[in-house]
């Protein structure tokens, strides 16, 4: 009987991105970003199922083009960043769902630590220009914000909320096969 190596997976920074989009004050939609992440997965077969996958990003890296809110995201009262330098997320399956992958596992938000289950459309695989082999994925999915300890509410005079508890996650990412 054949022992499979697992073969391990970089993900690629230069290739990659991570969004995230909020409702603001219930009637428009605020996209921002995380420019420093790091991750891998582990393969045992070519279709990339029951690949293990660890995730994590750099909270001090989130952009939204607004420096003021970007200060507000990092404090306290949101990330708190000081604290909780990372975000981090492990699998614990990543099995086929019709033509994608249901990716579930472990997510870290302010050591706060949640079941999440998230889409994963897979792009496919190429050879770049000098021979390293890499693969694409588009994750989606959708969690709640006060289930991670963030929990900050605003109102507005007229009694309108600020912001929508529901957080879209839209995370395009290239890996790098290593050999």
């Amino acid at each position: 009987m054949a022992t499979q190596t697992a073969t391990k997976w970089v993900l690629d920074p230069m290739h990659s991105e991570v969004q995230f989009k909020v409702k603001h004050l219930v009637i428009s939609t605020v996209t921002g970003s995380f420019k420093t992440f790091e991750g891998e997965l582990e393969t045992v077969n070519d279709n990339f199922e029951d690949a293990k996958i660890s995730f994590s990003l750099d909270v001090n890296s989130i952009d939204t083009n607004q420096e003021q809110r970007d200060g507000h995201l990092k404090s306290a009262e949101f990330f708190d960043a000081e604290n909780f330098a990372k975000i981090s997320f492990t699998s614990t399956s990543f099995k086929k769902a019709g033509d994608d992958y249901e990716l579930k596992g472990n997510l870290t938000i302010k050591d706060v630590t949640k079941p999440v289950t998230l889409n994963v459309e897979h792009g496919g695989s190429a050879a770049d220009f000098y021979g390293n082999t890499k693969a694409g994925f588009e994750i989606t999915g959708k969690i709640n914000r006060k289930d991670f300890g963030l929990t900050w509410d605003g109102v507005t005079e007229a009694g309108s909320v600020v912001l929508g508890s529901d957080i879209k996650l839209d995370i395009n990412v290239q890996f790098a096969k290593q050999v």
